[in-house]
């Protein structure tokens, strides 16, 4: 199956590290044109340009959870044919029990996850709309299927309010050729809070986590970027309002 993107402009949010990163060097690699975009906009700037296999890489600064930024972004790209959201994380915090959270670090962890989504989706769907075709693919968790393994609450439910939000949009953007995905991937210490989380847990814990993995292995940025390829291609045009998970096949 050969997918390429070539005359396609793809916005890929969070785009700094990671899966993120790897996604949007995967899209390019496929001829899209790439807006990389991500708060960390350094760290954006080295891998930016003419990509080999002919789509290019443009580095801008976002901040996914302020409207104006984000219109500013989309504007600049010229709308998106494909929008990849990856943006999210834990922000640094760490599990704590539910007395001890604070509003105001509940809704920073809902709001890069669930409201960025939102707001993403929100900007891009007018062009699309016009079109009459686009393709939005968010990338949730194995948290949003069943509890986090970060054992922080509020990113349980933001991963949970993503697929619900997925879901409805998928049917309210459906009539205009757009369709709404996620992919959830399982555990990987791809950034600074999950390496940490990873060093947190007992030895006895990492020692036997990849056996609780189908594959018996651990899941690389790669993995997802194939799977976020195929549902922002032609080839899914009949797939809409659906979670992929892309765990290895956990056995629990």
């Amino acid at each position: 199956m050969l997918i390429r993107f070539d005359g396609r402009t793809a916005i890929v949010a969070g785009a700094a590290r990671g899966i993120g990163q790897t996604i949007a060097r995967s899209l390019a690699a496929d001829g899209a044109r790439v807006i990389a975009c991500d708060l960390l906009v350094d760290a954006l700037t080295p891998f930016a340009g003419p990509v080999e296999g002919g789509g290019e890489i443009i580095a801008t600064k976002v901040d996914v959870t302020d409207e104006k930024s984000i219109g500013e972004v989309v504007r600049a790209a010229g709308g998106a044919d494909i929008l990849v959201y990856v943006a999210g994380g834990v922000r640094g915090q760490k599990p704590r029990p539910l007395e001890d959270v604070s509003g105001a670090d509940f809704d920073a962890i809902v709001d890069v996850n669930l409201k960025g989504a939102f707001l993403l989706a929100k900007a891009v769907a007018p062009a699309m709309k016009a079109k009459g075709k686009g393709r939005i693919v968010t990338i949730s968790s194995r948290a949003g299927l069943a509890t986090s393994l970060t054992g922080i609450q509020s990113y349980a439910a933001a991963k949970h309010g993503q697929i619900g939000l997925i879901k409805q949009l998928a049917q309210e953007l459906g009539p205009f050729g757009i369709t709404v995905n996620s992919v959830a991937p399982g555990f990987m210490a791809t950034s600074p809070d999950y390496e940490r989380q990873w060093k947190d847990w007992p030895a006895a814990f990492r020692d036997n986590f990849v056996n609780t993995i189908a594959m018996r292995r651990m899941g690389r940025p790669e993995d997802i970027a194939n799977a976020v390829t195929f549902l922002a291609s032609d080839h899914a045009s009949w797939i809409t309002g659906q979670t992929l998970p892309v765990t290895g096949g956990p056995l629990a």
